[in-house]
């Protein structure tokens, strides 16, 4: 999730831990909490890692429950020694610690991004995608009764009642995206079924601040079916195919580099070829204006370059979508289910050299 809602979180965690006797300071150290696996961003910039490198380290390691553990471990003797006014003790510090940054990471699995979890033990990046990254719906109550009670004295029975409140609300939201993604996959399901598409599978993911309007990817023998839905929706949805092309790839297939950004994408990717290279596209976050124009950008893109033999350069492909008081009045109406696509069926992206 964004920043925000993270110092958010960790910060109702660290009142739930230890307002009661530590009040604002209990805050602050869980917003801190909140935000530290989120470092591994500015050390993929200061490393100045290639961008391969940087995505794979992103929500990699710095979001396991076992650097968790070991950092609360590091962190929790320290605030004692700290705030020894404050009768916290060591493992009240170290809980803090480690709920702070465990529901971080938790948190950011419910994304289409996802986490590693279970490192050093499993690799495999948990990811449930029924929310997305930023969702007012789910970060304003928590901001809201955090800082309402920021304002109440620490032993205040309605300093804790109103982080309940909070927590209560955001965990019920998040808890209704989850539900709301099952009952949008069946929707997507009935209306392949009754389009004629032959699927292999499908992922389903939502767009930008809400959890209102949906996209689908569903993957076929040789592309995708993309589609998109609104609760608001009063006609059918409209798919548009969009070929794999991995074909176009064999060239570079093999190269570590090549297959570490595959995998990043879960496969589920579409290519194109460019003079000088090629273009992978991440289709797990869909195309900025894809609800739209089917012929808009991928929002991830990567740019891989063969050098020499064995040897690529990936860099990732600038968005030239700009975003503007018109697209978001559009997109505010897409929400509301007005369709700017037919109901029709159309290959648009072919990946031939452009």
């Amino acid at each position: 999730m964004d920043s925000l809602t993270q110092v958010v979180l960790g910060a109702a965690v660290g009142e739930a831990v230890a307002g009661k006797k530590a009040g604002n300071k209990a805050v602050f150290w869980g917003a801190v909490a909140g935000t530290l696996p989120d470092l591994d961003a500015i050390a993929g910039a200061v490393l100045s890692m290639e961008t391969v490198d940087k995505l794979l380290f992103h929500r990699g390691a710095s979001h396991s429950i076992a650097l968790a553990f070991v950092v609360s471990l590091l962190l929790g003797p320290l605030l004692q020694w700290f705030h020894r006014q404050d009768d916290v003790g060591w493992r009240g510090w170290t809980w803090l610690v480690f709920l702070g940054m465990v529901t971080h990471a938790l948190l950011d699995c419910f994304t289409t991004w996802g986490t590693e979890l279970f490192w050093p033990f499993w690799g495999y990046r948990v990811e449930i995608g029924s929310i997305f990254v930023i969702d007012p719906l789910y970060t304003l109550p928590f901001l809201v009764f955090l800082v309402l009670l920021m304002f109440r004295p620490k032993d205040s029975p309605k300093r804790r009642r109103l982080n309940m409140l909070g927590l209560g609300i955001s965990s019920a939201y998040l808890a209704f995206t989850v539900v709301n993604k099952m009952v949008v996959g069946g929707v997507f399901e009935r209306a392949l079924q009754q389009q004629g598409i032959a699927y292999i599978h499908y992922t389903t993911a939502p767009l930008p601040f809400t959890n209102v309007l949906w996209r689908v990817n569903a993957r076929t023998a040789d592309g995708y079916y993309i589609g998109y839905y609104s609760h608001f929706d009063s006609r059918d949805i409209s798919f548009v195919f969009y070929p794999r092309n991995e074909e176009l790839l064999t060239p570079i297939r093999g190269i570590p580099k090549v297959e570490q950004l595959l995998s990043m994408t879960k496969h589920e990717y579409t290519a194109e070829t460019f003079a000088g290279g090629y273009r992978i596209n991440d289709l797990r976050f869909g195309q900025t204006m894809g609800w739209k124009d089917p012929g808009s950008e991928f929002t991830f893109c990567y740019d891989v370059q063969l050098v020499g033999r064995d040897s690529v350069v990936v860099v990732q492909a600038p968005n030239s979508v700009k975003i503007n008081m018109v697209m978001l009045k559009e997109f505010g109406q897409r929400i509301g289910g007005r369709a700017f696509l037919t109901a029709s069926i159309d290959t648009v992206h072919t990946g031939h050299s452009q």
